[in-house]
């Protein structure tokens, strides 16, 4: 008759516990989603937004619930229409217009999406003053550095279309109006569209 082996209490707990940990571990690795990714291609957008890290996770909801998740580039400067435009960092404005052509080149972006966001830092580190404290004055500066960066997209890529948004720090983001010379732009090229097509 065959003997069965004994084991020692330390070595019968010491297996124990590893099977355990195994266990554990094989349970947390079939919770874990594995998202496929999706080969590089075209996508719609170029989002240019702020670094402020108070912003972050509403930016992607604002993408998210325009249902665009996985379907925009994005470039991030401090100030974001501010920052690709001033005097102050000129190499960021360098950023932005390489980062623009090489999505137009590589994804085929048709539209920009320029989010800058209230009470935002670079504004008081590159203006030299708090905007923040009065609503009006806030807003009036960011639609004017919002238009004049759309402005200068729309001279250099006449195709591309541009949006602009300001949120709040409660993620809400509202429409900027790309102002009347641009309405009138776009009003023209619509016009000899629709005349070209008719002949």
């Amino acid at each position: 008759m065959a003997t069965i082996p004994t084991m020692s209490p330390h070595k019968y707990q010491t297996i124990r516990n590893t099977l355990l940990k195994l266990f554990v571990l094989a349970i947390l690795l079939s919770s874990i989603v594995i998202t496929p990714k999706v080969k590089a291609g075209n996508t719609d957008i170029l989002l240019l937004t702020c670094m402020d890290y108070r912003l972050i996770n509403e930016t992607e909801n604002l993408m998210t619930n325009k249902g665009l998740r996985d379907k925009y580039d994005q470039i991030i400067l401090a100030g974001a229409s501010l920052g690709a435009n001033n005097s102050k960092f000129p190499v960021w404005k360098q950023v932005f217009w390489e980062h623009l052509k090489v999505a137009i080149d590589l994804h085929h972006i048709h539209k920009v999406v320029i989010l800058d966001h209230r009470d935002c830092g670079a504004y008081k580190v590159i203006l030299g003053q708090d905007f923040a404290k009065n609503a009006s004055k806030e807003t009036s500066i960011h639609t004017q550095k919002m238009r004049e960066l759309a402005q200068e997209i729309l001279k250099q890529y006449p195709k591309i279309e541009v949006e602009l948004l300001l949120m709040n720090l409660e993620g809400k983001a509202e429409e900027i109006s790309l102002g009347g010379s641009n309405k009138a732009k776009k009003s023209k090229e619509s016009k000899e569209s629709k005349e070209s097509s008719s002949h």
